[in-house]
């Protein structure tokens, strides 16, 4: 079938070799909706959807032609319809006259495609002439319409007064001729040419898009709400009338569409029947004898003697039809009834969730209960003696909750089985024993089959680890209160304690005797022995005050030479600096006698002091004086220095780094670590610990044992990590000291649980290696009083010995 479409000079249309854009854009902006300009407000009257000019006359044609052959139909029926006898007739003659309309319309779209076929001059002149000739041809089609349609009208009426139109449908009664019903083309409308693109687009703009000439297409007048509910109301199309989103019109689908659509719906051939789908089957094989038949040959044996096979087959079914292995096929009243009683019991796993694949209910693992524990001795009806219950075990049976007790009941004695009663809470135990069993969820899990044994870190044997202190040697007693501090001179001849009894005591280390006695005006918090061994010289502290000591044991060469290194010191400006709260004093007469040598007056308490291994510089801690809190003092010239400008928390003890200007700086919960000359924080331990009590520095320096009031003690590799590499908690209860051997792999930690754990702390110099720990030893000697127990320790400088001092005011040496 040939398009009616309008044609256009080919002269007007545009190369595709110029640069035009083929690809579809979004519609133009706001500023072309408000563009009034004059050509495009003449056409757009033209191009809105009442079609193109030319259309329209076509129309209008098809019409007047429809118009003729309507009276050419009624002269025919007024002819026939005078005889009453002929009315059968009459039905079929209307479907011939159908036909006959039918041919005229189609003879009339050969003669529409016969005048499409003119020169290329009359179609220039007809299109100059289109435009001008539409507003006459609307009025002309509107008045044509109401003719036609009051024409119709009558001409209905007078058909059903002579009954012709009873088989007719009503579709075929106000037939108007389509101008897209002959055409071919695929696309849903030819008026708009946008495209496949979203028409939301268009939404806030009067035009809804561009025809063939590119004309603007304005959107059809929309009613509102309450129109559409009068529609609904009124209107008996409403229910099949679907809206063009590509032109903005109402389209009422006719009988064929809404039929097609149900055919969709129901999954069935659109347009064909199933008559004309299934053909009926020709059979070409028929019954009646041919003259020349295939074959002359005889029918074979086999097609009447049963086959011996499939009576094998019979009689094996039949075998297990008897049995029972095969049963017959059930009748619908059987399959619906099985049906319903499925539905009404559904079964349910509890180990297993209800929405389960069908592959994983086939190869389901059945987990078994939980089994009961077996009963007991106390379970018997005549259990021995100490499984009965005292009357204090009785009171307190029933003073806890039911949850708490070891035991749901008490035990029973009886003299014989016959004799025992009925187990009161029996029900309550199955209840709960039931409830356990549907309400707890199980899962299957596999056990690793790995030997104990292999979980243990293979540690070296403690007697491989040898040396190490293992016996009590030497109990040095002589103080009457506890004993808070102890120090051993670089050679390890003489040791010093200090204690609460305000009493420093200076013991030889081999014989265990008190070789001196200094009483002082307050309790000792700490005593600390020059590392040097060229001076002999001992630092405690007394309350606010720091003394330095000259015990007068030992080379009377090197006692000499401490007191001509005391005495050559360089006065300095800084030493009465009015910014470190410290003044420097000399003992006289008797006091210089007795071994007092030098006063360092701070002001607060001061808890620890601690010398640097070269035995000039020394630092004090007072944890209550805020910024002031660590104070590094130097020997030879005097003076004192607060290398802190800020607090950055309680200050529990300091070290000096053994070989490089570093200083440990132990606050509550973390370590930060100085360097002294570039004036900064180099690291900040994390000590994982809720209060640091003690913190030791290993000789060469790149490892800390921290020692806590949690129990903790938390070994550092400062290469390693900010993090405690390993952290044992050996001790019951708070560590009160820790300490590193100098010369062997060995350190030592002391608590209030009156023990003292040697381990072995191995480190290598490869790098790659990490340190070995292993405990080795706890020893045990002292008794603890007033829950605390042991206060200090200390390793002998060269053997593998360690002092403590404890609470029961005993200094005990093992070895």
């Amino acid at each position: 079938m040939a398009s009616k479409r309008k044609l256009v000079d080919t002269s007007d249309v545009q190369d595709l070799s110029d640069d035009t854009n083929l690809f579809v854009d979004e519609p133009p902006d706001d500023s072309d909706v408000d563009d009034n300009d004059t050509t495009d407000s003449s056409d757009s009257d033209s191009s809105e959807y009442s079609g193109i000019g030319e259309e329209e006359e076509s129309d209008s044609d098809s019409d007047d032609l429809m118009d003729s052959e309507d009276d050419e139909d009624d002269d025919d029926d007024s002819s026939d319809g005078d005889d009453g006898d002929k009315d059968v007739i009459n039905t079929v003659d209307d479907s011939s006259d159908d036909q006959d309309l039918l041919q005229s319309v189609t003879n009339n779209g050969e003669n529409i495609e016969i005048k499409t076929e003119v020169k290329d001059d009359e179609i220039n002149q007809h299109l100059d002439n289109v435009s001008s000739k539409t507003n006459q041809n609307k009025t002309k089609s509107k008045r044509k319409n109401e003719t036609t349609i009051s024409s119709d009208k009558d001409k209905t009426n007078d058909s059903l007064k002579d009954g012709k139109i009873k088989n007719e449908p009503l579709d075929n009664v106000d037939k108007v001729y389509d101008e897209y019903e002959e055409d071919s083309s695929d696309e849903e409308d030819i008026r708009n040419t946008v495209g496949n693109i979203p028409m939301q687009w268009y939404k806030n703009y009067k035009h809804i898009g561009y025809d063939v000439e590119g004309k603007k297409l304005i959107k059809p007048q929309k009613g509102d709400q309450l129109d559409d509910f009068l529609d609904k109301a009124d209107d008996p199309n409403y229910w099949r009338t679907v809206l063009n989103q590509l032109t903005g019109q109402k389209i009422v689908l006719s009988k064929d569409d809404v039929s097609l659509i149900k055919n969709l719906q129901k999954k069935v051939h659109p347009t064909q029947s199933n008559e004309e789908i299934f053909q009926p089957w020709v059979n070409w094989f028929s019954s009646e004898k041919m003259i020349h038949p295939l074959s002359n040959q005889p029918a074979h044996k086999r097609s009447f003697i049963p086959s011996k096979w499939e009576k094998l087959k019979v009689g094996q079914m039949v075998h297990s039809l008897k049995m029972g292995w095969m049963k017959p096929s059930k009748t619908e009243e059987e399959q619906e009834k099985e049906e319903e009683e499925e539905d009404d019991m559904s079964y349910y796993m509890i180990w297993k969730d209800d929405e389960e694949t069908e592959f994983s209910k086939r190869y389901r693992q059945h987990i078994p209960a939980p089994k009961l524990s077996l009963p007991g001795h106390e379970e018997s009806y005549n259990p021995p003696p100490e499984y009965l219950f005292t009357k204090e075990e009785k009171e307190k049976w029933e003073s806890q909750e039911p949850s708490e007790r070891r035991m749901n009941f008490i035990p029973q004695k009886f003299s014989s089985l016959r004799m025992v009663p009925a187990y009161s809470r029996f029900i309550n135990e199955r209840f709960e024993r039931c409830l356990d069993l549907y309400l707890c969820p199980r899962q299957r899990k596999t056990r690793m089959n790995v030997d104990p044994e292999d979980l243990i870190p293979k540690l070296p044997k403690p007697k491989d680890l040898q040396p190490f202190p293992t016996t009590q040697s030497i109990v040095y007693k002589g103080h009457s209160d506890l004993i808070r501090s102890i120090s051993v001179d670089p050679s390890g001849q003489w040791l010093v304690s200090g204690s609460d009894d305000h009493t420093i005591k200076i013991w030889e280390v081999s014989t265990g005797r008190c070789m001196k006695t200094l009483n002082v005006e307050g309790r000792i918090q700490c005593v600390a022995w020059n590392p040097n061994p060229a001076v002999c010289l001992i630092a405690c502290v007394i309350e606010k005050t720091v003394i330095m000591l000259n015990p007068g044991l030992g080379d009377k060469l090197q006692l000499t030479n401490t007191d001509n290194m005391l005495k050559s010191h360089q006065n300095t400006e800084q030493a009465s600096d009015s910014k470190v709260p410290v003044s420097w004093s000399e003992f006289e007469d008797t006091d210089y006698e007795d071994g007092y040598r030098l006063k360092l007056t701070h002001g607060f308490d001061v808890t620890q002091v601690t010398w640097h291994g070269k035995g000039d510089y020394f630092a004090t801690v007072m944890p209550n004086a805020q910024s002031r809190s660590v104070l590094i003092h130097q020997l030879s010239r005097r003076r004192s220095q607060n290398p802190f400008s800020k607090a950055k928390g309680l200050v529990q003890c300091v070290r000096f780094h053994p070989v490089r200007p570093f200083l440990f700086v132990a606050t509550q919960k973390y370590v930060r670590v100085y360097n002294l000359l570039k004036q900064e924080m180099s690291k900040k331990l994390i000590t994982n610990c809720k209060w640091v009590s003690s913190m030791a520095v290993h000789p060469e320096g790149d490892n800390v044992i921290i020692g806590s009031y949690d129990t903790r003690m938390s070994w550092f590799d400062l290469d390693l990590s900010t993090k405690p590499y390993q952290t044992l908690k050996h001790h019951k209860k708070a560590i009160r000291q820790v300490s590193y051997h100098r010369r062997y792999p060995l350190f030592a930690s002391v608590s209030d649980d009156c023990t003292i754990i040697v381990c072995h702390g191995m480190v290598y110099n490869d790098l790659l290696q990490n340190p070995l720990i292993v405990p080795v030893k706890v020893l045990r000697g002292h008794t603890p009083v007033k829950d605390v127990g042991i206060l200090d320790c200390i390793f002998h400088p060269s053997q593998p010995w360690i002092f403590s001092a404890g609470a029961d005011s005993t200094i005990r040496l093992y070895t």
